[in-house]
């Protein structure tokens, strides 16, 4: 990624939209700009996006990407992550007139306030991004009728779940007929509410339900017992042929990890046909990165979809968040506590059980456990910019001393890379 001057003028937050099948199917980014009374360069924030989100491949999928979809199509779709959109929500008016102007690609989805829509004033740029196939979402709960010679230009509306006033299956007001979005989502009872509520896909990362909640059963699945397995196998440096009759066990697991090592994300100059070659070409050391993000990502509990991705997106984030000055060691353990930081959540039992039949790095355990180490400020950095909190993220980044472009070039990045897992 090329070095753009706007990266230290904003802030930038992400989260994902969820469909009904708990898949998901794009990235919301949300734009702040470094202070209120600046002016950033949007032309500018369209070319960086633009190297992340492509706008060839994005556009052919943008058409299935919030409609209502039948399992063969989110089937397909599961398989070219690299082809999810990204929803702009941009924070503050100023900017929001400042990226219409700039025409924004049509493969970029633009989120609106109801208010901008209600004013006669944008009413020429809407309509004109309408015509040039841009997908626009009303953002917001209307106070009155909007415009009806604009709404056939909004596929969705965006309603937050705290403004949320509906009956079951009833539009907003002033945007009747128009499908919607449910924002700030964060529990899995929310996320069923907004589905009873006709929501089309939700947006929020749904995992701040309390750990060991009464009915769930704690404690490491037996069908990732495999993976549990092979990890403290890795641990021990036990010979490969032990390992590999080990992951003979589950012929399903054994793809994953071949199609995860041999992923764009992993950038290996050959492709690993085994758990041997594997081993060969990167050690026991490098193996363990990839065997947590398989155990991360083991559960068939569909329910846990968006947990599984989140969990990914930490990883890869962690990961460039010391690129640049962190040795090979620092950046597998950092991948690690990034991908092993909603465990918890996962098998619902607390880090310090979960760590004892798990091992990790001191470091690791000293961030997931004890909430304290040379990890845990990252670790507060990513969810910072999870949560899109302008005053998190700007604590958060004092804490390690970075700069702002620093952190956004990060972040895209490892967008980028979880683009490439696929």
């Amino acid at each position: 990624m090329q070095d753009h001057s706007i990266l230290s003028q904003v802030f930038l937050g992400y989260s994902p939209m969820i469909d009904r099948q708990r898949s998901v199917i794009a990235t919301r980014l949300t734009v702040f700009p470094e202070r209120p009374d600046a002016a950033p360069d949007m032309t500018a924030l369209l070319a960086v996006l633009n190297e992340v989100w492509p706008g060839a491949a994005a556009g052919q999928e943008l058409a299935l990407t919030l409609r209502p979809l039948d399992p063969a199509a989110v089937k397909a779709r599961a398989s070219t992550a690299a082809l999810q959109p990204v929803s702009l929500n941009v924070a503050g008016e100023a900017m929001l007139k400042a990226l219409l102007a700039a025409e924004p690609p049509a493969h970029l989805m633009i989120e609106v306030p109801a208010f901008m829509v209600a004013d006669p004033a944008h009413a020429s740029a809407l309509r004109a991004l309408h015509a040039a196939g841009s997908t626009l979402l009303i953002k917001g709960r209307p106070v009155a009728e909007l415009p009806r010679e604009l709404l056939p230009c909004f596929s969705h509306s965006i309603v937050d779940a705290d403004d949320e006033r509906r009956v079951l299956g009833e539009a907003p007001p002033g945007v009747r007929g128009i499908s919607t979005v449910q924002s700030a989502v964060r529990t899995q009872a929310a996320f069923d509410t907004a589905l009873q509520r006709g929501a089309v896909a939700t947006l929020g990362w749904p995992f701040d339900d309390p750990v060991g909640r009464p009915g769930a059963r704690g404690g490491v699945p037996q069908d990732v017992q495999v993976v549990l397995e092979l990890i403290n196998g890795v641990d021990r440096e036990e010979p490969v042929q032990r390992l590999e009759a080990v992951l003979k066990k589950d012929p399903a697991l054994a793809f994953r990890l071949m199609r995860y090592l041999n992923s764009p994300a992993f950038g290996l100059s050959v492709e690993i046909s085994s758990f041997g070659h594997a081993l060969m070409m990167l050690g026991y050391q490098r193996l363990k990165r990839w065997l947590a993000l398989l155990l991360a990502t083991a559960s068939k509990d569909v329910n846990l979809k968006p947990v599984m991705f989140a969990a990914v997106r930490r990883g890869l984030l962690m990961e460039e968040l010391v690129a640049g000055n962190g040795d090979e060691e620092m950046r597998n353990e950092m991948f690690i506590c990034g991908v092993f930081s909603l465990l918890d959540r996962m098998f619902q039992e607390s880090f310090a059980k979960l760590l004892g039949s798990i091992p990790v790095p001191e470091r690791v355990y000293q961030a997931l456990v004890k909430n304290e180490g040379p990890y845990q400020p990252y670790m507060a950095m990513v969810k910072a910019a999870e949560g899109e909190s302008v005053h998190e993220y700007r604590e958060a980044a004092e804490r390690l001393l970075m700069s702002i472009a620093e952190i956004n070039r990060a972040q895209l990045r490892a967008l980028m890379g979880a683009g490439a897992l696929g």
